[in-house]
C-alpha cells in the first residue's frame, strides 16, 4: 500500500517530468488567446474571471449546462489567489447546480508554477458538497496524464463510487464530438495545438490531407438541424414546427406542475432515437415514455440545433447591449428588439415565450421562475455567428430572456401578425 506522502511525492515528480518532456516551463499566459476572458471590471470576481479559466458555453448534446475549466489559462500561483478561485468556482456553479450539468476539464497547461496545492484540492473537493455533486452528470478530463491518475488514487478514499463513475478520460478532442456540441466549446489555442501534436505523434507523422465529403441534403421529413423555413415548406406551411408543437402541447397538459421541468436531462440514447424518428417522419407518442422530462429535453435540443437561433444572428449584439440600458427602460427595449424579428421568427418566439410564461405561472409548485427558465432557455434562443457564448455574454442573454417571459403580455401584444398560433 503506497502512503499518502509517497503518492504526493510521485505526483510532484510526474508533473515535473511532464513539464520537461513538453517544454512547458515558459511563463503561462494571463488570459486565453481566444479573447474570451471576462472584460467586466464590475464582476465580483473580476480578479479571477479575467484570466478566462472558467467558461460556461451553452448545453451539451443532452440538454445539460456545459462548464469548462482550462488549466492553461491559470497564471503562476503568485499571481492568483487560489482561495478566490475556489469562491469563484462556487459562485459560478451556484447558478447552475439546481439543473443537471457537465464539466469539461482541459488538463494541458498545468505545471509546477501554476498548480494549486494538494491541500487546496482536498479543501475544494470537500467544499463541493452534495448539492454540487448530485446534478453533475459527467466530468470529462481531456488529455489526462500520469499526474492525473496519481492524484485520482490519492483522492480515492474521499471519492464515492457513484461520483467516480461520472469521470470520463478523453485522450483527444475529437472524442468530445460524440457527447458535446464541439463548435460551442471554448478551447484555448494551447490546447488545440497540444491535441494536434498528440495526434501527429500517434500516427507517426503529419495526418494526410482528407477531403471532407459534401454534406448530405436533409430528408424531406427532417426536423432537427434544418431551418424554420425548410420545416415550414416541408410541413404544408405549418407556422409552428411539429417538434415544438408536440412537445409544448404534451408538457402543457402533463408537466406544468412538474418540479424542475427543463432542468433535468434524459437518457442519451432515448433522445437520439426520438430525434431519428422525427427526422424520418415517423409518429411520436410521448405517453409511451412515461417521463415528462423527455419532451422537455427534445424541445431544448430542437432549439439548439437550429442553423440560426430563433432570435437570429442579427439581433445578438442588441441583446448583449441590454445591460447598458437603464433598468426601467429594459422592457421597452426588449419589445423593440422582438418587434424587429422577421415575421415567422416572431410568431414562433411568441408561441414559445407564451408557453414559458405559463410554466412560470406555476413556479410555486414547479420551482421554475422566469429567472430559472431564462438560465435554461437563454443560450438556446440566441448565440453569435461563431457559435460560442462566453461567460460574460450569459448575463445580458439571461436578463433579456427573463424579461421576455416575465413581461410576455406588454412585450408581444402590440405586434399582431395576420396569422399567429398560441399554445
Amino acid at each position: 500500500m503506497i502512503s499518502t506522502n509517497n503518492l504526493e511525492h510521485m505526483a510532484e515528480v510526474e508533473l515535473q517530468k511532464e513539464e520537461e518532456e513538453k517544454g512547458q516551463l515558459e511563463r503561462h499566459p494571463l488570459a486565453p488567446s481566444s479573447g474570451d476572458a471576462c472584460q467586466d471590471k464590475s464582476h465580483p470576481y473580476y480578479d479571477v474571471a479575467r484570466h478566462g479559466i472558467l467558461q460556461v458555453t451553452g448545453d451539451d448534446n443532452y440538454g445539460r449546462k456545459l462548464i469548462i475549466f482550462s488549466s492553461c489559462c491559470m497564471p503562476p500561483s503568485h499571481q492568483l489567489n487560489h482561495h478566490r478561485l475556489l469562491e469563484y468556482l462556487k459562485y459560478t456553479l451556484d447558478q447552475y447546480v439546481e439543473s443537471d450539468y457537465t464539466v469539461v476539464y482541459f488538463h494541458y497547461g498545468l505545471s509546477s508554477s501554476n498548480k494549486p496545492s494538494l491541500r487546496w484540492l482536498r479543501d475544494a473537493y470537500r467544499e463541493f458538497d452534495r448539492k454540487y455533486k448530485k446534478n453533475l452528470k459527467a466530468l470529462y478530463v481531456v488529455h489526462p496524464t500520469n499526474f492525473i491518475r496519481i492524484i485520482w488514487n490519492l483522492f480515492k478514499p474521499l471519492i464515492s463510487h457513484k461520483f467516480g463513475k461520472k469521470l470520463i478520460y478523453v485522450n483527444y478532442l475529437a472524442a468530445l464530438r460524440e457527447h458535446l456540441n464541439y463548435e460551442q466549446l471554448i478551447i484555448p489555442q494551447d490546447v488545440l495545438r497540444h491535441d494536434e501534436k498528440l495526434r501527429v505523434a500517434q500516427k507517426g507523422g503529419p495526418p494526410p490531407a482528407v477531403k471532407t465529403p459534401p454534406p448530405r441534403p436533409p430528408l424531406p421529413t427532417q426536423q432537427f438541424g434544418v431551418s424554420l423555413q425548410y420545416i415550414r415548406e416541408k410541413n404544408s406551411g405549418a407556422l409552428i414546427p411539429p417538434v415544438m408543437h408536440q412537445t409544448v402541447s404534451y408538457i402543457k397538459q402533463n408537466g406544468l406542475k412538474t418540479e424542475g421541468i427543463f432542468r433535468r436531462s434524459a437518457r442519451v440514447q432515448l433522445i437520439k432515437d426520438i430525434q431519428k424518428l422525427y427526422n424520418q417522419g415517423k409518429p411520436i407518442s410521448f405517453e409511451q415514455y412515461l417521463d415528462v422530462h423527455v419532451p422537455a429535453v427534445i424541445l431544448k435540443t430542437f432549439l439548439r440545433e437550429l442553423p440560426e437561433p430563433l432570435l437570429t444572428f442579427a439581433l445578438y449584439d442588441q441583446i448583449q447591449d441590454l445591460t447598458k440600458v437603464e433598468s426601467i427602460l429594459r422592457v421597452s427595449r426588449c419589445k423593440r428588439i422582438v418587434e424587429s424579428l422577421p415575421e415567422h421568427n416572431f410568431i414562433v418566439v411568441k408561441y414559445l415565450v407564451c408557453f414559458l410564461h405559463m410554466v412560470s405561472q406555476e413556479s410555486i409548485v414547479n420551482k421554475m421562475s422566469p429567472s430559472n427558465l431564462a438560465c435554461v432557455f437563454g443560450v438556446n434562443l440566441a448565440w453569435p455567428r461563431q457559435d460560442v457564448i462566453s461567460l460574460d455574454a450569459l448575463t445580458p442573454l439571461n436578463i433579456f430572456t427573463e424579461l421576455l417571459i416575465e413581461h410576455y403580455q406588454p412585450i408581444f401584444s402590440s405586434r399582431c401578425p395576420p396569422i399567429q398560433v398560441l399554445p
